[in-house]
């Protein structure tokens, strides 16, 4: 349980670095060149533009941080699952978004960052510590099962053993 916690901990430290890009970003571009007024898909773009800032700075933090004992050696494998991951999480902040500016017709910044940086982003943070934590950087496990799961009992090895063919001396007895 420890463990966890800790790992929760440094988990939420490297989010909370990502929310401020991903904030900052995002209302600097929404307030700017990515308006609604000068580009009705601008609140979109501007997430999409700010989330991917804070994925790649949450990638750093949490590969060399947050589950440094249980990260791959390869890299190129997990930062991919790292983003297919991050970018699930970035789809729920973005349904969110669109939800509430498009469907919902609530069009102020505030209602843009409640419905994406607090709604959005809350649904999204569980969603992808679950699937880092099983998926992406999952500690390796001897049987390849995920840490804490049920295995049946192991029997004993048998690698290596080969079947000896019985040995008769002259007299038909089996020595």
């Amino acid at each position: 349980m420890r463990s966890i916690m800790g790992q929760l901990t440094r988990f939420g430290l490297v989010g909370l670095i990502g929310l401020v890009i991903d904030i900052g970003v995002f209302n600097l571009l929404r307030a700017t060149v990515l308006s609604p007024e000068a580009y009705g898909e601008g609140p979109l773009l501007a997430k999409v533009i700010s989330v991917s800032l804070a994925i790649s700075a949450n990638w750093v933090g949490n590969r060399y941080w947050t589950f440094r004992p249980h990260r791959s050696a390869k890299a190129f494998r997990e930062g991919v699952a790292f983003a297919i991951v991050s970018i699930g999480g970035m789809l729920i902040a973005l349904g969110c978004l669109w939800i509430s500016h498009y469907v919902l017709g609530f069009q102020s910044a505030l209602a843009d960052n409640i419905s994406a940086n607090v709604i959005g982003l809350g649904l999204g943070t569980a969603f992808r510590f679950w699937l880092y934590r099983i998926w992406v950087f999952a500690p390796a496990s001897t049987s390849g099962a995920p840490e804490g799961s049920v295995q049946p009992p192991r029997r004993a090895p048998l690698d290596g053993i080969e079947a000896v063919a019985p040995v008769y001396d002259g007299a038909g007895r089996n020595r």
